[in-house]
């Protein structure tokens, strides 16, 4: 799709030539009697966002957009009529083995240069857009622990270390009553991992565990020495043997009471965060950025303004050399055809449907399959099934070659567009994009989200101009003015392209984070509970 969209008096788009179905654009959408440019009548109120059928469409007949089949007709309907959900078939997904694999030759583009952005150099060379105390913890017995402390840690400690933006604690469900040895544990334990090394934390590794869980630990972190942190003795006197430390279990012996076990998370916090205070942001090429792509309560809009949007920012991105990861199988998995053809090679191209087929078995296990999405939000903004949710999703992927696949909860290895196999839920997708290592993320959204991060910013961006002027203090960018003619793809994917920047360097707060609004992060544990 290209950003010369049709719009009938901006009243409606049809996204190509070949589509017999257009949507509506206007706020509250258009009434029964409406005369298109084309002649076309409707027959019904049609709300904003939903499609109109441009011809007579028979039953069992295609219906087309982005020139793709979305479905067939389960009844016949007229021209000028409402196509929804209601009346759409869901066709046979792609099959996995008759995709070609790496057939398209990458376009040529000109290296971007001269873009920057001041960040935080990380010991390992990866860059952070924020420079954050992350408290990672073992087992969700601890969680409790861990909120009280990151309180007092805010109110005690982080005044007194002005460079340090945040202390996030990094709870979650797992750790124990869990087959930790079943294979699909993997997932877990690696994106607990992989969380603790996200670039907006340091380095600056802290695990808080209990002492009996399955998941010890040391486990967290076995890439390097585990320092267990232990309660002197005088608990006046500094012990120089704690100086690196970088785990606490609550029921070592050294602790008597919880105060004891508060006070010793206290200071080794301090610890970690004096040697944080240190670091300054300093000019970084835009190849040190990792951004994560992500869409949620989509509409029918997400595949003709924002999702192009942040495809054209994926492009400017890589071609300057950072790293973008797109992710959702299931919001991939009936647009897979269009993207085997841009993997860089047929090894990458396996990969792409080795994570679809993986997650094909996984559904089928749980007696699921796609048509659980999308959700009726997305069938109210216009989304009729996850055929048509999915075009419009891959679009955020852009036009650059896909050089990697990684699994879910595995750390990115390239830069350069890569597939994070996530699911669709959007705080699984950010938990498990976070331990990919992103540094920054971009979220996509119809009908509207409070959606945030704490460690990681997130640009909003609303796909209708309607949810722009309705949630104006939650969206930060409007891409709805693609769809109203005042604004092209490329002016508001350049737009993005400079907002993310401003972002990164810390020059500009997003919505959420002014409002103090943050999501949990939720692991992806496909394994057994015990």
């Amino acid at each position: 799709m290209t950003a010369n969209n049709q719009v009938n008096q901006s009243r409606v788009i049809r996204v190509h030539p070949s589509d017999n179905v257009a949507i509506v654009v206007g706020q509250g959408g258009l009434p029964a009697g409406t005369r298109l440019d084309d002649g076309v009548v409707l027959g019904v109120d049609i709300p904003q966002g939903h499609k109109v059928a441009l011809t007579d469409i028979g039953e069992g007949e295609r219906i087309i957009r982005y020139n793709e089949v979305i479905g067939t007709a389960l009844s016949a309907i007229a021209r000028g009529g409402h196509v929804n959900e209601n009346n759409v078939r869901l066709p046979i997904p792609p099959t996995l083995d008759e995709l070609p694999l790496a057939t398209r030759e990458a376009p040529p583009v000109e290296p971007l240069e001269g873009y920057t952005f001041e960040g935080f150099r990380n010991p390992d060379g990866s860059v952070g857009t924020r420079n954050v105390l992350g408290i990672t913890t073992s087992v969700q017995c601890v969680a409790g622990t861990v909120d009280h402390v990151v309180a007092r840690i805010k109110r005690e400690l982080l005044p007194r270390f002005p460079h340090v933006d945040d202390v996030v604690g990094l709870n979650h469900s797992y750790g124990c009553g869990v087959a930790i040895g079943a294979p699909a544990a993997i997932v877990p334990i690696r994106t607990l991992k992989n969380l603790a090394r996200n670039p907006n934390f340091g380095g600056e590794v802290m695990v808080i565990g209990l002492g009996c869980e399955k998941l010890q630990p040391s486990t967290l972190i076995d890439d390097e020495p585990v320092k267990i942190f232990e309660r002197s003795s005088d608990a006046l006197t500094h012990d120089e043997t704690n100086d690196d430390a970088n785990v606490l279990s609550l029921q070592h012996e050294s602790f008597e009471g919880f105060g004891e076990m508060v006070e010793g998370i206290m200071e080794m916090a301090e610890r970690h965060l004096e040697r944080l205070n240190r670091r300054r942001r300093e000019t970084c090429p835009v190849s040190e950025l990792t951004v994560g792509m992500q869409c949620g309560g989509s509409d029918a809009f997400s595949g003709v303004t924002a999702n192009p949007a942040v495809g054209f920012a994926t492009d400017l991105i890589v071609r300057a050399g950072g790293s973008v990861m797109f992710s959702e199988v299931t919001e991939v998995r009936d647009a897979i055809h269009l993207l085997t053809p841009r993997a860089v090679d047929r090894q990458v191209g396996q990969a792409l449907i080795d994570q679809m087929a993986w997650y094909d078995d996984y559904l089928a296990q749980g007696q699921a399959d796609r048509s659980a999405n999308p959700s009726p939000g997305n069938k109210k903004g216009g989304l009729s099934n996850i055929v048509e949710k999915a075009l419009g999703s891959v679009i955020k992927s852009g036009n650059s070659p896909i050089v990697d696949v990684i699994g879910p909860g595995e750390r990115l290895r390239k830069r350069g567009l890569t597939f994070a196999a996530t699911p669709a839920s959007d705080f699984i997708c950010g938990t498990l994009q976070a331990a990919a290592g992103m540094n920054l993320q971009v979220f996509t959204t119809g009908r509207g989200t409070p959606y945030n991060l704490a460690m990681t910013p997130v640009i909003k961006v609303s796909t209708n101009s309607t949810l722009g002027r309705r949630w104006h203090d939650l969206i930060d960018l409007d891409a709805g003015r693609i769809a109203t003619g005042e604004a092209s793809i490329e002016d508001i994917g350049w737009e993005l392209f400079e907002l993310i920047l401003e972002v990164a360097s810390g020059r500009h707060q997003v919505a959420a984070d002014r409002l103090g609004l943050y999501n949990d992060l939720v692991l992806f544990n496909p394994a057994p509970v015990t």
